[in-house]
């Protein structure tokens, strides 16, 4: 194994599984319960209410929740704070809890009503995810290549792909950034199964929103 996929002593696949199961079922529930007219300050209360309730307070990273034309933002940008949920818009969730030792990272996009591009956004981020990923089990290629591939099959779908601080990375037992803190499209070696977060953020390429999906890279479809 590349050093840059060392593990600490209190790595185990099975409870990275699990504490990807246990952030889904998060983010499912939290698209069901936010509502046009919502903040995004709304949505992360709500957000950190049901991140109580099925025990996952503790994260490696801050929970986001992005609005309307802020799902354009990368993460660590600040958001524009005048933003509410249209009856026509989307959103984006994007956590990093800790279940025991076990790090998760999840993320997707939500519509509400019937915005024909948002729809196809959102549809789409997901579809480009899984098109890497087949990739990915298909070749024995570095995680620079699957990227690379990204960025065309977005361009084809009509998007922008944003690679910047959005293009995957290192996950693992808490804290995993001593073992590598970089982005997985910079990394010249074919990931490991359960080592690494995929991520996809693409942009409308005139109007003013984004969409995006993230999940485990592992061989276990969700």
């Amino acid at each position: 194994m590349h050093a840059i996929e060392k593990t600490g002593l209190s790595y185990n696949a099975q409870t990275m599984l699990e504490a990807r199961a246990r952030a889904w079922a998060v983010i499912d529930e939290l698209g069901t319960r936010v509502q046009p007219g919502m903040s995004e300050a709304d949505c992360r209360a709500l957000l950190r209410t049901i991140l109580k309730a099925h025990g996952l307070l503790r994260g490696w990273h801050e929970a986001v929740v992005r609005v309307g034309r802020n799902t354009l933002k990368e993460y660590g940008n600040p958001s524009e704070a005048d933003v509410v949920l249209g009856a026509d818009d989307l959103f984006f969730v994007d956590i990093g809890p800790v279940f025991g030792a076990a790090e998760a990272d999840a993320g997707k996009t939500f519509v509400v009503g019937q915005d024909a591009d948002m729809l196809r956004a959102a549809t789409d981020v997901k579809t480009l995810w899984n098109d890497v990923r087949a990739l990915w089990q298909s070749e024995h290629i570095t995680g620079a290549e699957l990227y690379r591939f990204a960025e065309r099959q977005a361009q084809e779908m009509g998007w922008e792909l944003n690679l910047k601080r959005m293009s995957g990375h290192r996950i693992g037992d808490f804290p995993h950034e001593p073992c590598f803190d970089g982005l997985l499209s910079e990394v010249d070696i074919h990931p490991t199964s359960g080592l690494w977060i995929l991520e996809m953020h693409i942009r409308h390429k005139t109007r003013p929103f984004g969409a995006f999906y993230e999940d485990l890279l592992v061989e276990e479809a969700r």
